[in-house]
């Protein structure tokens, strides 16, 4: 018998990103096991078992449920005594037939007493050291260390991550499996309804660019705005910026300040996650001009709501993107100018740009990513 545990305490709404990836892989591992195999998710715990501030009882309550047998945590990833609690909870779930365990997270148990699969999504804090405070960056260098050492295997979400991770550290390349990301199943085109609602619950025009992403540097809004404000002038449809705000970082709303672009760029902040597939699919076209990604999600959601898509020619972005995007340099401001207007201007392209962008996203299915995975828990028990 072959339990596979699954840590799902990041899939809350503090962790957007993997919380996304540990409830999509979950439902989708299921139907792929085979007698003799089960899944185990160990879920967040519950505010009384905590006994910290670490998220708050609504973040609990919208916790997604998630297929298979479950175990309450006993502690957050973010609680040092995870470092034996989870230890003591894993070999009492070894008596029980447990045989591995998946860490989504490099902050995780660093000696968990089974053979361990860890996900790996990027190395950002070290590519953009400016994104993190410089704490952060250490604490960063430090943990993914720790993780990579105690992880018997890693899942990178795409290839360009499984090369930056062999720059940063001293991983063995045969230690490393490729597993990409998937826009989830509600991620389509919507009606034309239905983009009216989310148009008019936000506010919104007609047509307007779409931007969705947290506001870091190394999102490069500030290159984005200079280049609109090349383009404003000439009719262009607003630009939305859409996505978690980091108030740390002020330079997209001073720099559209510095252009007097006034209404023309809207910032929107968090959107409901029920509300981004028709967001996508009401918007004229998706930019993204951001200076590294691990994968790249938004780009691949977009292009599956049939979104024409311009983005950056990064090593993730290329690779997620293939033929269907019109890529840019995002050092270049006038390269991000002009595959903006080329979009706005030629309305056959943005046609053939989301058909192909459909095609494209039908790559990336989450039934692929578990296959994927559960090849890695079954090379990994032999």
């Amino acid at each position: 018998m072959s339990q596979y545990i699954l840590d799902a305490r990041t899939a809350v709404p503090h962790f957007p990103g993997i919380g996304r990836y540990v409830s999509n892989l979950a439902p989708a591992l299921t139907p792929l096991l085979t007698v003799g195999e089960s899944l185990t998710i160990l879920e967040t715990p519950t505010p009384s078992a905590r006994g910290d501030n670490s998220m708050s009882a609504p973040e609990r309550d919208r916790a997604p449920r998630l297929p298979g047998t479950t175990v309450t945590a006993p502690v957050t990833p973010f609680d040092i005594r995870q470092q034996w609690r989870i230890p003591f909870l894993l070999k009492r779930l070894r008596a029980d037939g447990a045989a591995l365990y998946h860490s989504p997270y490099y902050i995780m148990p660093y000696r968990t007493g089974l053979p361990t699969l860890l996900t790996f999504y990027d190395v950002i804090p070290l590519k953009y050291p400016q994104s993190v405070p410089t704490k952060a960056r250490l604490f960063f260098r430090l943990a993914a260390t720790l993780a990579l050492r105690a992880a018997d295997r890693v899942a990178a979400i795409s290839n360009a991550a499984r090369s930056d991770l062999f720059s940063h550290f001293p991983v063995p390349a045969s230690k490393v499996s490729v597993t990409p990301l998937a826009a989830g199943p509600e991620y389509r085109p919507r009606t034309a309804s239905q983009a009216n609602r989310v148009r008019q619950k936000y506010h919104l025009p007609s047509e307007f660019l779409l931007y969705l992403g947290i506001n870091k540097p190394h999102k490069n809004l500030p290159a984005l705005i200079d280049a609109y404000a090349q383009i404003a002038s000439r009719h262009a449809p607003p630009l939305v910026i859409a996505g978690a705000w980091d108030n740390r970082y002020p330079q997209p709303k001073q720099r559209a300040a510095s252009h007097q672009l006034g209404d023309t760029v809207r910032f929107l902040g968090p959107v409901d996650e029920r509300d981004m597939p028709a967001l996508y699919s009401a918007a004229t076209l998706f930019v993204f001009p951001s200076l590294y990604e691990g994968f790249g999600l938004p780009v691949l959601e977009a292009m599956a709501c049939g979104t024409p898509v311009t983005c950056s020619n990064t090593a993730s972005l290329t690779e997620v993107t293939g033929e269907a995007a019109l890529l840019f340099d995002p050092h270049a401001t006038a390269e991000i100018r002009d595959a903006l207007a080329e979009l706005i201007e030629d309305g056959s392209q943005r046609a053939r740009r989301a058909e192909q962008g459909l095609a494209r996203a039908g790559h990336y299915s989450w039934q692929a990513t578990a296959a994927a995975t559960l090849q890695c828990y079954r090379q990994l028990l032999g």
